[in-house]
């Protein structure tokens, strides 16, 4: 039985997708305008190591994840140069399933190697002092940035084996590319979706989230601004994604009208769970060391099942979604093939 497209009411059928897609932004950036101009300002201005509206850790407080944002920042502008140079190209219509391999390969392998042969993550000097990551003192098994990877590895994975074919069947989308697929998702995605989703979290999120969390001074209306921006937050960075791919004639929608505006949306349910939840993931990694004893202790294991957890979380809400709009969901059931 063939997935019959979304088809959604609230907007006309015609209605130009610029236009429909400005409307939903500029009112939802709107909002979130309104809701920062309603918060009360912390006595405390935001630390050095900022940059507004994205709030680094304060490096003196929290060296170790301060390093690892900071290394991710730095190499999201690589990555993205890299991307953006081979989709503007088009230098991906002489790529084999093995190029695609290679490069998505190579672009993750810096990121997952990190952990272990770089664990300072990035050089850090401030008022004349070199600030030293804690990683590099501690146990491989016991680094942040070990816990990160092995976070948004499992996140990855996840999202491409399962959450893939409910792009599939709600979305009619597809991949046409070479490739080598794994339950009919291209290996190189998994891949990909690696260093997407360290940009995405390390370094975009968690600066936007710190930003609301420090600057405004707490009770109920920053509450409301934090799951506001999460919201809101979500459905942008899964529409920029969106967009942004457009020009890959590889990855496509049977309707770009609804790949825009309700994709985005469905795309965006990933992130209202894993946003926040990697915002609080291992939040007291640099508790100082008179405190340890006290201090819970996240290990491998435990980010291992806490990203098994969001990503279950992610999959109810995404099968809710599909269950509403009454599209069977279809997965293929070839393990391994090259197409």
């Amino acid at each position: 039985m063939n997935a019959r497209p979304v088809s959604m009411p609230l907007l006309p059928v015609d209605a130009p997708i610029e236009a429909a897609m400005a409307t939903i932004l500029v009112t939802a950036f709107g909002v979130l305008v309104g809701l920062h101009a309603a918060q009360t300002h912390t006595v405390e201005r935001p630390k050095q190591g900022s940059l507004m509206p994205v709030q680094l850790p304060d490096p003196t407080t929290e060296p170790t994840r301060y390093c690892y944002e900071l290394f991710s920042w730095h190499y999201s502008v690589f990555w993205i140069a890299i991307f953006g140079y081979i989709v503007m190209s088009q230098c991906y219509e002489s790529f084999t399933a093995f190029s695609y391999l290679y490069v998505c390969g190579g672009l993750a392998l810096p990121l997952v190697v990190q952990p272990l042969l770089y664990p300072q993550a990035c050089p850090v000097s401030m008022n004349g002092y070199v600030i030293v990551n804690p990683d590099t003192r501690r146990p491989f098994v016991k680094r942040y940035s070990t816990k990160a990877v092995l976070y948004l590895m499992t996140y990855s994975f996840i999202g491409n084996y399962w959450y893939t074919h409910y792009f599939y069947s709600v979305l009619n989308a597809s991949y046409s590319m070479p490739a080598h697929r794994l339950n009919d998702v291209p290996i190189a995605m998994f891949l990909a979706t690696h260093f997407y989703f360290t940009t995405y979290h390390a370094s975009i999120s968690n600066g936007i989230l710190r930003f609301v969390e420090m600057r405004y001074a707490n009770g109920w209306r920053k509450q409301v601004l934090f799951w506001y921006t999460v919201l809101f937050l979500s459905y942008f960075t899964a529409f920029m994604e969106t967009l942004t791919i457009s020009s890959f004639p590889y990855y496509s929608f049977d309707d770009r009208t609804v790949a825009y505006i309700w994709g985005s949306a469905f795309y965006g349910i990933y992130f209202i769970v894993s946003f926040p939840g990697f915002y609080h993931f291992d939040s007291c990694v640099d508790v100082v060391e008179e405190n340890q004893s006290t201090r819970p202790r996240v290990t491998l294991i435990d980010t291992f099942t806490t990203a098994c957890g969001h990503g279950m979380m992610i999959l109810t809400m995404l099968d809710f979604v599909r269950l509403h709009l009454g599209i069977p969901l279809t997965i293929g059931g070839v393990a391994f093939e090259q197409t």
